[in-house]
Parts: C-alpha cells; sequence; structure tokens
C-alpha cells in the first residue's frame, strides 16, 4: 500500500480531551478484554457496559464478531490478517477514548505482539488490558457457539489455542479467572479495577 502523500492532519486544531471528558465528567480509556474464545469476553463485556451505564458512565462496546461484520468484514483468520483485525480495531478504539468514551474491546487477540501492536497505536497511558483467563479445555466444554467441535474435527484451520497460539498476557490491568468464580463475581472483580481509573478529578 502506497503512503499518501496530500493528508494534512488538523489535531492541534480540534476540540481538546480534555473538554470532552470535562463535559462527560468521565476520563476516556481503553478496556482491551483478551481471551480464549468461548473463555467470557463477550459476556462480561455487556454486563460491564450495563454496570456501567446504570452507574451514569458513556461507554462505547466494540466486539470482535460484530468489528468482524463491519469495519474488518474483508479479513480472515491468517496472522497477517489478525494482525490487521487488530490494528483497525484499535485505530477505532483510540478514536472513542479521546472523545472521552470508556471504550470496551473485545478481541481474542492471541498473541503478545499483537496486543503491542493495539498497545503502541492506543497508548501505554489508556491501554488497559483485561485477560479473561479460561482454559483451553474448559471453553472447549462450553463450545457456546460449536467452534471448538469443528475445530477439533479438523473443519476450522488457525483456531486459537489449538493449531494457533495464544500467549497468555504476562502483566494484564486486571486477570479475571472465568472458570473459577460466577458471573456475578467476575463483573464485580472488574468495576472495582475500572471504576477509579474512569472516575474523573475534578481538581486536576
Amino acid at each position: 500500500m502506497s503512503e499518501a502523500t496530500n493528508i494534512h492532519p488538523i489535531f492541534n486544531s480540534l476540540l481538546s480531551r480534555e473538554k470532552k471528558e470535562g463535559l462527560l465528567k468521565q476520563n476516556g480509556v481503553v478496556l482491551w478484554m483478551t481471551g480464549l474464545s468461548g473463555s467470557g469476553k463477550s459476556t462480561l463485556a455487556k454486563a460491564l457496559e450495563f454496570a456501567l451505564y446504570d452507574l451514569g458512565y458513556k461507554t462505547m462496546l466494540l466486539d470482535g464478531d460484530n468489528l468482524r461484520t463491519g469495519v474488518n468484514n474483508n479479513l480472515g483468520f491468517s496472522e497477517e490478517d489478525r494482525m490487521e483485525n487488530v490494528r483497525r480495531s484499535a485505530e477505532v478504539s483510540k478514536l472513542f477514548a479521546s472523545a472521552g468514551l470508556v471504550t470496551i474491546c473485545s478481541l481474542i487477540s492471541p498473541t503478545e505482539e499483537i496486543r503491542a501492536i493495539a498497545r503502541d497505536i492506543i497508548g501505554e497511558e489508556d491501554f488497559k488490558q483485561v485477560h479473561i483467563d479460561c482454559p483451553f479445555e474448559v471453553c472447549a466444554e462450553r463450545d457456546v457457539k460449536g467452534l471448538y467441535k469443528k475445530a477439533l474435527a479438523g473443519e476450522i484451520k488457525n483456531f486459537t489455542g489449538l493449531d494457533s497460539p495464544f500467549d497468555i498476557p504476562k502483566d494484564p490491568f486486571v486477570r479475571i479467572p472465568t472458570h473459577e468464580q460466577s458471573l456475578e463475581d467476575s463483573l464485580k472483580q472488574l468495576l472495582e479495577a475500572v471504576l477509579p481509573i474512569i472516575k474523573l478529578d475534578e481538581n486536576k
């Protein structure tokens, strides 16, 4: 892809992020939820969004499957396409966070290299990695989408955790062991981690 030479960014003249956050009375952030298929990412992401709404926070939920029906609908599951999937999702997440929204991005994003791309795009301060921790065997037992049965039968190639790697996050913002606790307890743990960072410090 050739680089465009006629682009003139206007970032410096836009309404500031600080003003947008002040209007919304919250800090923008990206909660990057990573984990195996069936680990509970989407379920917990939806529960978190509803809980934050009830508390008066403005959010945007970006789910991997939803993104693949729209902005990422031309991508497959090769390593190159996975990286592009994450790159686009990270760029979109960055825009929402800069508008002051609590952005919940739920993607498998399986490798440290791929997640580093997202972190570099979004920025260290805004990127909060949430590891939805559930072993392959438990996810396979749940098999909520019927994908594990197909993958184990060889009908799906490049399946994360089977014939495509999943790197366990080394130092996540928070780790949620969904195989060890209920949805209610997982949501409580996540809220306890998230609320202090999205609450606006009006004395800043």
